[in-house]
């Protein structure tokens, strides 16, 4: 299972209708309720040890539960998320004093991967929230609904109900042989490469937006596509769906302006290239870096070639 999937908890959706359930669940002194700053979650201990900021139940008997979360129900243990502008919004004295707003992509790969999950899970829906105040259908504001699962508008003759969206994407290792294709923007850090990525279209099939976006960005024809794995990638709120594309041709042609560079790289050169410091892989949280790892380790460079 990739970083940032595979939160231990139940989503229960059923009781995210419940009103009355959901008020006592978040003034239950056995609450947890993680703490977030615009969109970043608060923690203590640094990037070294990082540990989730949390809240009780028990004090937030001024805070509406409509202004949280509801995640799900972990080991009996209603789970929510809230944010605020500033740490100092918290009502509760531990959270000002030790909250530190910690950018989300450094910490993720520190922590377990359940606890990273969850903070994904409210993370993707909390900036959801804060991008969309008004209803899309009339421009009336609208309000949170059943655990801040939906958006409801508030015009009495509108109504329309929204749902957190999550755009698709895919991305893929292109293999030819026993190479595979690496590319990088011009943006990102020196040495930096990573597999090929992009936004599904309307109208699109996976398959055929791994190919078209690998034609658009480096001008290499795609043939077979074989699913690798998915991850949900909350900046903002992306659906990262894995492939293995295999080429049916080789020469590069950087065909927009996406790629500053793309090249072909074996196995042993990504290996040696890492050590020596001159190429630089995606952050091990990322799916990206999983499946170049994945396709290192299988060591073969069989696979359709046509």
């Amino acid at each position: 299972m990739n970083f940032l999937s595979g939160a231990l908890l139940d989503r229960c959706s059923k009781l995210r209708r419940d009103p009355e359930w959901l008020r006592i669940a978040f003034h239950d002194p056995a609450a947890r309720i993680l703490c977030y700053c615009n969109g970043e979650p608060l923690m203590r201990g640094g990037v070294e040890n990082p540990e989730p900021i949390l809240l009780s139940g028990a004090g937030n008997h001024a805070i509406e539960p409509s202004q949280a979360i509801f995640l799900g129900v972990e080991q009996g243990t209603p789970v929510f998320a809230l944010d605020r502008p500033r740490s100092e919004d918290f009502g509760q004295g531990d959270v000002r004093a030790g909250g530190v707003p910690t950018d989300f992509r450094e910490i993720a790969a520190m922590m377990s991967r359940p606890a990273g999950a969850l903070l994904a899970y409210g993370r993707a829906l909390l900036l959801w929230h804060a991008k969309h105040p008004f209803c899309s259908v009339c421009g009336s504001p609208s309000a949170p609904a059943e655990g801040g699962h939906l958006r409801r508008c508030t015009n009495e003759s509108c109504l329309a109900e929204h749902y957190p969206r999550t755009d698709p994407a895919v991305i893929m290792l292109v293999v030819s042989g026993s190479q595979c294709l690496l590319g990088r923007q011009a943006a990102w850090p020196p040495n930096l490469y990573s597999t090929l990525a992009g936004f599904v279209e309307g109208g699109e099939s996976l398959e055929e937006a791994v190919r078209r976006e690998v034609q658009e960005e480096a001008g290499v024809e795609v043939g077979e596509v074989e699913y690798h794995s998915s991850q949900p990638w909350p900046f903002p709120s992306s659906l990262m769906i894995g492939f293995t594309g295999y080429a049916r041709t080789r020469e590069i042609r950087l065909n927009d302006s996406e790629l500053s560079d793309a090249r072909w790289f074996s196995r042993e050169e990504i290996e040696n290239q890492v050590r020596e410091g001159s190429l630089r892989l995606p952050r091990p949280v990322s799916i990206a870096r999983r499946m170049v790892e994945d396709w290192i380790a299988t060591g073969s460079s069989s696979g359709p070639t046509d």
